[in-house]
């Protein structure tokens, strides 16, 4: 027995000794802008042993989004570095003995809950060998963030008065849309759908509002009872998509 107990701690020494820190840098860019950091809450990060379920490490991704000019004029090589110092990231250290297939998933951005996407991938990691060159491990996360102002949820209103629908629209990574602006607000459609008492009954263009990201438009309910808005913003050029939902009541 005791020389059982004896063969079992060594085991336990010498698979401990042979664990190697392995660093990661986990960056996440929004599909056509930039990186997704603070400003949007970050983005949660797990990385986790696809084999086992294990979780690796966990957390937020924090720091800015960018340099504007390094990431959407400057021209890249197809392995040229996106990242300056101060860019959005995740560090993580993980302890391994062999390699793991580790599976990166990315929840964001955290301040936009309605709008909230998820990307992963998968690749194997190698004890002691590093992935943080270049900008590290990169996933894209596709999406618009899409944040209904106007109407508030469950607002009572009058048989025959307008109602203002206006909605923000971004980026993922909080990026800014403008008329000729880099995102462009002409290459984006907005769209209320509008559901009376759970059934289609309109759908109405949102237009540009004259501020950053803002779009709006009114809406004269002809019916008394329950409403849903579902605001949708869609980027034809990349596929991106976001949502919200509001609701309104109209009364006699």
């Amino acid at each position: 027995m005791r020389q059982l107990l004896s063969a079992f701690v060594l085991c336990l020494f010498a698979t401990t000794a042979i664990a190697e820190p392995t660093e990661i840098t986990v960056r996440v860019i929004s599909k056509g802008a930039k990186f997704v950091g603070t400003s949007m809450g970050g983005v949660s990060i797990q990385l986790v042993d696809s084999e086992t379920g294990e979780v690796l490490a966990q957390g937020l991704t924090s720091g800015s989004t960018g340099d504007t000019n390094r990431i959407m004029r400057a021209e890249h090589s197809r392995n040229g570095t996106l990242s300056t110092d101060g860019a959005a990231k995740f560090d993580a250290q993980i302890n391994i003995e062999t390699p793991r297939l580790v599976r990166l998933e990315a929840r964001g951005p955290i301040a936009q809950a309605q709008s909230l996407g998820m990307a992963t991938a998968t690749q194997w990691v190698v004890p002691g060998k590093h992935v943080t060159g270049g900008d590290g491990w990169v996933v894209e996360l596709p999406g618009l963030v899409v944040d209904v102002l106007a109407p508030p949820a469950h607002v009572r209103r009058s048989l025959g008065a307008e109602i203002e629908l206006n909605a923000n629209v971004t980026m993922m990574c909080g990026c800014p849309i403008t008329p000729d602006g880099l995102w462009d607000a002409r290459q984006f459609d907005v769209e209320a759908t509008i559901l009376h008492n759970g059934a289609k009954i309109d759908q109405i263009a949102l237009e540009y509002a004259g501020q950053p990201s803002q779009f709006s438009a009114t809406y004269k309910p002809a019916l008394l009872g329950a409403y849903q808005v579902i605001v949708v913003a869609h980027q034809p050029i990349n596929g991106n998509t976001g949502l919200d939902r509001t609701t309104f009541i109209v009364v006699d």
